[in-house]
Order: structure tokens, then C-alpha cells, then sequence
């Protein structure tokens, strides 16, 4: 079970943190990932992160602005966003996909086991 929060509206250049706070199974187990969905939009890959913290990754669209970062002993994943842009507008989901290796993380969807409900952010220009 994973629930999001922290999404709201923002002016552009403004900084947002989520949170998903995982329950229910060994967060440790998993490499977790935030993706997001813009209105008439595909859900796209935003951030990946292994089981161990140890290895991340972004979309080339969020490098250098957003990171991921997870807290094990809170079994919590966060998406630290900074500089943010009209185009970051979108639900975003964290994900969890069980994995056996501890540096393992994917950038596809469909890789993934468990789903949020999602976080609204709305960047106003």
C-alpha cells in the first residue's frame, strides 16, 4: 500500500517535496519509482531508485532538478522537485517493484507491482 502526498499549486521556480509512505511489505524489498501523468498524457517516468538508495535515475526533463531519495526506517521514498516548470504539471504516482537485486531499478511502468493513488502539482506560470 503506498499513499502519496505533498503535491499543491506552485508558481514556476518554486520547490515541492513529495512523500509516499509505503505499508504493508518490506519497503526494502523494493526499488520504487515516481512517475506522472499530465491530462490527455501517457504516464511518463520521472525517477527510479534501487533498494539500497545506492543507484538513481531521472528523465533527461527533470536531471539536475528533481531528486529521488528514500528513508528505509520510515519506509518512505521522496521526489525532491526544485526549479519547477509549467510542463512539471501532473498527478504523480510513486511505484514499487519487488526486486531481488539491491541496485536494480526500472524505468518502465509496467515493471511495477504496486501503485499509489496519486499527488496533484500544478506549476502556474
Amino acid at each position: 500500500h503506498l499513499v502519496e502526498s505533498g503535491g499543491g499549486l506552485v508558481q514556476a521556480g518554486a520547490s515541492l517535496r513529495l512523500s509516499c509512505a509505503a505499508s504493508g511489505s518490506t519497503f526494502s524489498n523494493y526499488a520504487m519509482g515516481w512517475f506522472r501523468q499530465a491530462p490527455g498524457a501517457e504516464r511518463e517516468f520521472v525517477a527510479a531508485i534501487s533498494r539500497s538508495g545506492s543507484s538513481t535515475y531521472y528523465a533527461d526533463s527533470v536531471k539536475g532538478r528533481f531528486t529521488i531519495s528514500r528513508d528505509n526506517a520510515k519506509n518512505t521514498v521522496y521526489l525532491q522537485m526544485n526549479s519547477l516548470k509549467p510542463e512539471d504539471t501532473a498527478a504523480y504516482y510513486c511505484a514499487g517493484d519487488r526486486t531481488l537485486w539491491s541496485s536494480h531499478y526500472s524505468t518502465a511502468a509496467h515493471d511495477y507491482d504496486y501503485w499509489g493513488q496519486g499527488t496533484q502539482v500544478t506549476v502556474s506560470s
